[in-house]
Order: C-alpha cells, then structure tokens, then sequence
C-alpha cells in the first residue's frame, strides 16, 4: 500500500466511523499515560503523538499541564475529529496532516509517542523511512514510546495487514542506536469486547561509545 493508498484509506474510516466505535478507541490511554510520566519528560517539553488522530491522549496531556504538543496523522478527517472534541483547547496544540513515512520534522521533540502505526507498515522501505522520521525527530536525549500488536495480537486491524512485534523484534528493528527501557502489555478490549494483544515499548537512544585511543 502507497501513500496515497493509505490516506484514502483512513479518510475513509473517519468518514465513516464514529469515534467510540473504532476498535482501537480508548477512553483514557493508561498504559500510555504511565510511560510517558515515567519517561521523566517536563510538561514544557515538546511531544509528539504520531497517528494520533481523534486519540484522546492529547485531551489527558492537555490536562496534565503539557504545554507543547504536536499530534501527526495522515487523515484530515481525523485530526479534525480531535480539534472540534477539544474546541477552544485544539489552538494550544501543533496539527499535522502527514504520511509518517513521507515526514520531515521542521523541529525537534524529546518523545514520541505511537500507538498502532509502526505496525501497519508491512515494507521495509515504509519502515526504514518511518525510523528516519524517528531519527531526526528527536533530541540527543529523546525517547520513543512505541506500541504495537504483540505475537498473539491481530493479524488484521481495519481491513489491513498487521506485523505483530514481541520485544527482540521491535528492538531489532530499531537498531543499536537505540536502548529499550521499559516494556509492558496491555490487552485492549474493542467496543465489540473483542481483545487485542499489545505491547507497549520505551526506549531511548544509546549511548555512542567512542574508541579508546592510545
């Protein structure tokens, strides 16, 4: 599936969809929540929420007092579900209209946050431009919390072909520039009371060793 494939795509979810039916709608986003608090992130540093969406997370980041948020996704449609939800609020938040895989980040953010967008990408150049979005988006000392379907999760989700990720794999995928910190699963139930398998990754840069001279 191309770029443009993929937005038609989700623009025709939203379109069609409500919300509160969608089986990855969440109320309040608690394992995500928890992982960005303990990332230790200040409520003035920038975050980025990529596929966000109408994902209510910005709704509970608002209300914790972060200041400086930015949520990206491919589908208009969707961003402005989550723009006429928050009303006046949606003017303290950054709106992208853009493919993960064709973004390049004007600025930099010290986390990132994606639930359910790394796994959608089937081809390796899809993943390998999504990781070089990651790169350059954040800082020297950012982290990226990543979520995905785990090894027993769907292997569809929306009518498309998932990848399914356990620890090693995420990681491998990743890289050695990067550090996993914090694992956690999470088994999502669905509006229809269907459950999803996830799990949910922090990690954070490594450290670049630099050879010993003599």
């Amino acid at each position: 599936m191309d770029r443009q494939q993929r937005k038609q795509h989700w623009e025709r979810v939203w379109a069609e969809r409500e919300e509160t039916t969608t089986s990855w709608f969440q109320d309040r986003p608690e394992v995500s929540l928890g992982l960005i608090e303990r990332s230790g992130v200040w409520r003035d540093d920038p975050l980025i929420d990529v596929g966000g969406g109408a994902s209510r997370l910005v709704d509970h980041l608002l209300q914790l007092g972060f200041s400086d948020l930015t949520v990206l996704d491919v589908s208009a449609a969707g961003l402005q579900r989550a723009r006429r939800r928050l009303g006046t609020r949606a003017s303290a938040v950054h709106w992208l209209e853009c493919d993960v895989t064709a973004f390049r980040p004007a600025r930099t953010y010290r986390l990132w946050h994606d639930r359910a967008v790394f796994h959608f990408l089937r081809d390796p150049d899809d993943r390998a431009c999504y990781l070089a979005a990651l790169d350059a988006a954040l800082t020297a000392d950012g982290q990226a919390v990543i979520a995905t379907f785990g090894p027993e999760g769907p292997l569809k989700c929306s009518g498309l072909d998932t990848v399914r990720y356990g620890a090693a794999e995420l990681a491998a995928e990743l890289g050695s520039g990067w550090r996993l910190v914090e694992e956690c699963a999470e088994t999502h139930y669905t509006p229809a009371d269907r459950a999803q398998q996830f799990g949910y990754f922090r990690f954070c840069r490594a450290p670049v060793r630099v050879a010993e001279t003599r």
